[in-house]
């Protein structure tokens, strides 16, 4: 028996891998799939099933396509419609793979769908469950992203949780093994760790969840409790999830066309699309194209797309280094972005020496933005990082505009004089520079290196504050 992790850091995700003798089963694929593919083959084996936890809605899933180039059975837990052929087992049921099984175990809560799947070694024993988003480490996944299900709350969903995790998982035994679908990073829960497998053991003993003296009002108000609102492509990604998409490889091809200058010039200006510059944050400051977004590829670039982009089906044109042109267009696939449409040729060096007009970002150290407080106090300084970031350690003079509502602060922004935007790193303030400069704002200036460098210059900060005095 063999069980693989297959864990993708810029999605928070673990997919599985797991082979005996001869037959194979995949859990929670990714969409590209020929690396599954190319496993069974060097391991002499044939993919038999693909089983998916429930309807994931902050990737799409290569079940679909798996499937189509393998003749696999797709498998969902129970309450599953999908609109392709797929099997919707029944609770308790049993999957026979090689010399082990699989038993599915119906865990609703984070979704009514959600399911567990418990691996017996091949003497019976209970080895491993693949817990999905129902039971993450550290955490359990969030109540509130299953799509509207008439009268069922988001309390509801906690309530069925809470009966998922004390009925199904918890009378397992300590030595069980927990693969779940997400770690630290990812939006589908709050508080997970940063390991990415464990003993059901230990997370009797370190996660909330499963305090064993814990009620179901306690469990629901600490589960719902500082929920932050949903991307808003989750519903999208779970609708592809549940019908079908496109093959990964024509997405691939259609995005990979290539567009001289003036031919880019002319699809910015004549369609929907937005431009997308992926290179490096310093080199989108040193010069790109005008109104285009800066969201690099080297951050959290695909759950940034889905947030600040949110309508999959967007058409976008890309800005990025040829060599990382296919990397670009499967990360943005991963999370439902299947409309690019072409690339710069030759990127900004083109458009450059082509005669085309190019924008800059003013960025300055931390030392720059010292001296200016030092100046004058009531220099205005934006921090675009997460509420809980701003929180726990913040510029005293500071105000927190988080990056995912950057929009909604618009009016806030002083129109006659220069501002200052920072971030933790300098990732996130440079993709609001972006934003803010594609709606006419152009007084900002960002800070390199972001809180970091600024607590490295001794700016006077802020201690903790509690958000209930606020």
């Amino acid at each position: 028996m063999k069980i693989e992790q297959i864990y993708t850091g810029c999605l928070a995700q673990g997919a599985y891998y797991i082979e005996s003798n001869g037959e194979v089963a995949i859990i929670d694929p990714l969409r590209e799939v020929q690396s599954y593919i190319d496993k069974a083959h060097d391991d002499n084996a044939k993919i038999k099933y693909i089983f998916e936890t429930h309807f994931h809605a902050d990737f799409v899933s290569g079940h679909v396509t798996l499937a189509e180039k393998t003749g696999a059975e797709i498998i969902y837990g129970p309450g599953a419609t999908t609109s392709f052929k797929s099997t919707i087992a029944e609770d308790g049921q049993v999957f026979k793979l090689g010399d082990i099984t699989i038993t599915v175990l119906h865990t609703p809560g984070h979704t009514m769908e959600s399911s567990t799947y418990l691996l017996k070694d091949k003497n019976g024993k209970d080895h491993a469950i693949f817990t999905g988003d129902t039971l993450f480490l550290g955490d359990v996944g969030r109540p509130d992203l299953a799509q509207k299900m008439g009268s069922i709350t988001t309390e509801d969903l906690a309530g069925f949780l809470f009966d998922s995790l004390r009925t199904k998982i918890m009378p397992l035994a300590d030595d069980v093994t927990v693969y779940p679908a997400h770690g630290a990073g990812s939006a589908c829960g709050k508080n997970m760790m940063k390991e990415t497998v464990d003993t059901l053991g230990n997370q009797k003993k370190m996660n909330y969840a499963l305090r064993a003296d814990m009620t179901k009002e306690e469990f629901i108000k600490e589960l719902t409790d500082g929920l932050l609102p949903p991307p808003a492509y989750f519903p999208l990604n779970v609708q592809l999830n549940k019908e079908g998409y496109q093959d990964i490889d024509k997405v691939i091809a259609r995005g990979q066309h290539a567009l001289s200058p003036s031919a880019f010039e002319v699809a910015a200006n004549e369609t929907d699309a937005i431009v997308l510059d992926v290179r490096h944050q310093d080199d989108f400051a040193n010069g790109h194209v005008p109104r285009s977004i800066f969201i690099g590829l080297n951050g959290g670039f695909a759950p940034w797309v889905g947030a600040l982009v949110k309508d999959v089906n967007q058409a976008i044109l890309l800005v990025v280094e040829k060599d990382q042109l296919e990397e670009a267009i499967i990360r943005l696939s991963r999370v439902g972005f299947d409309n690019v449409i072409g690339y710069l040729d030759g990127g900004l060096e083109a458009w450059k020496a082509d005669g085309k007009e190019i924008d800059t970002v003013t960025s300055v150290t931390a030392a720059k933005l010292k001296e200016a407080l030092d100046s004058n106090s009531e220099t205005k300084v934006i921090d675009v990082r997460k509420e809980s970031e701003y929180l726990s350690e913040h510029i005293v003079s500071a105000e927190n505009f988080p990056l995912s509502k950057i929009n909604d602060y618009l009016a806030e922004l002083p129109a006659d004089e220069d501002f200052y935007v920072h971030c933790a790193g300098g990732y996130r303030s440079m993709i609001a520079s972006s934003i803010l400069k594609s709606r006419g704002v152009h007084n900002m200036i960002d800070v390199k290196g972001g809180f970091g460098a600024i607590k490295e210059e001794d700016i006077k900060v802020s201690d903790f504050v509690c958000p209930t005095t606020l």
